[in-house]
């Protein structure tokens, strides 16, 4: 159990809603649904924005779930004021195959560091059987100066 969260400012799933709206995300219909101390999760459903040619769940699709929970996550870890993250490395197996419904992905920490963040993501079916199992590495960089006179953000 957490003793803090490891959140460091507003939810995670109020800066999602909105900020996801307008890309890809939100194009194949992803939605953040709870944030824990130190987990996060979303859903995405399994429809013609998702699947592949022979009516299943499209494997890229689960990458994206996977990369989008954890840039979220590695995000409120860090001041966004000072830094910003990106993804340096992603690798998936997928291990079950789905034709309708939603899957479900959650994100946990497996390393958080000054400089990279390792992230976790199991993402399942409605009978809570293992679809996909994922691992992130994030990149945290220091936001660039911002010219004398102006402020970044």
């Amino acid at each position: 159990m957490v003793k803090n969260p490891i959140w460091h400012d507003v939810s995670p799933i109020e800066f999602a809603s909105t900020r996801w709206k307008n890309c890809a995300i939100g194009h194949l219909g992803i939605e953040m649904v709870e944030a824990g101390d130190d987990f996060l999760k979303a859903r995405m459903p399994v429809d013609e924005r998702t699947r592949q040619p022979a009516g299943l769940l499209h494997g890229g699709a689960s990458v994206v779930l996977a990369e989008s929970l954890a840039s979220c996550a590695a995000a409120f870890t860090i001041d966004r004021s000072r830094q910003h993250c990106v993804g340096l490395e992603i690798n998936a197996n997928h291990v079950r195959s789905v034709k309708e419904g939603y899957v479900v992905g959650v994100v946990t920490p497996l390393h958080i560091g000054r400089t990279t963040h390792i992230w976790h993501v199991m993402i399942t079916d409605q009978q809570d059987r293992l679809v996909c199992v994922s691992r992130v590495t994030m990149a945290v960089l220091d936001n660039p100066a911002a010219p004398e006179g102006t402020s970044v953000g």
